[in-house]
């Protein structure tokens, strides 16, 4: 997989794309990365990407022609077109289901802003998706590129150690994680589970599954709403509600 990051800011990716996973994954070939500075593809002499908003107004806007001439560039020798993804607060709510559905992509191109915004034929013309991490206003869109990066990567095959680490990460299920313990099975007088040093992989992975839906119950029960639920599942949710 490729995965090119549009910002005016190149040196803000060094420490993350050298570091942990993503490093192994760009060392074992399984991505590649590229922080562009899209500054260098500005058609005047001072490369200046951005311009007064038309009617007037706060603040600067990206100019369309260094993204559009910085994507027609990265893309020149490709068949099929990339996914181009814009971050801006506008976006949709980046989620598990987006990052695995960015996972199966080839080659992805992410769009870092800066200033007040992006000229509105960026978001017409050039790009396929608008992603929020979140509702609030960063600087720039690095940080949601560096989290996005991050997310990708780790679902595609070969890069965790343990394949099944990313189905049951929290949200991959559609639920949170379960708690997760390791030794010493006592430490200073908060005890392990006693199900978990049974050595019953059935009662262990039914206890799990309970833990998980709970967990979610307790702190985020808008992961639930609409959620189809097996008998078990809703019996378990039944028992909380009675108890709360």
């Amino acid at each position: 997989m490729r995965i090119d990051v549009l910002t005016l800011f190149p040196e803000m990716f060094t420490g993350v794309f050298g570091s942990s996973i993503l490093k192994h994954a760009q060392e074992s070939g399984i991505v590649q990365y590229r922080a562009v500075d899209f500054r260098a593809y500005a058609d005047n002499k001072h490369r200046k990407v951005d311009d007064y908003p038309y009617g007037g107004g706060a603040g600067m806007v990206l100019r369309a022609q260094p993204l559009f001439d910085a994507v027609d560039d990265l893309i020149k020798d490709e068949q099929k077109r990339p996914r181009v993804v814009l971050l801006c607060p506008q976006g949709e709510r980046y989620s598990q289901k987006k990052a695995e559905q960015f996972s199966k992509e080839d080659h992805l191109i992410l769009l870092c802003g800066h200033y007040e915004g992006y000229d509105e034929r960026v978001r017409e013309y050039l790009v396929t998706d608008e992603v929020s991490i979140g509702d609030y206003v960063l600087t720039g869109g690095e940080l949601g590129a560096m989290v996005i990066a991050d997310s990708v990567t780790r679902l595609l095959p070969g890069v965790l150690g343990n394949a099944e680490s990313a189905i049951t990460d929290s949200f991959s299920t559609g639920l949170l994680e379960h708690p997760h313990y390791t030794r010493p099975a006592d430490f200073r007088g908060m005890k392990v589970p006693e199900i978990l040093l049974s050595g019953h992989h059935k009662n262990i992975e039914n206890w799990r599954s309970r833990e998980s839906l709970k967990r979610t119950w307790e702190r985020r029960p808008d992961l639930l709403e609409g959620k189809a639920l097996s008998e078990k599942e809703q019996k378990w949710l039944d028992e909380f509600t009675r108890k709360e």
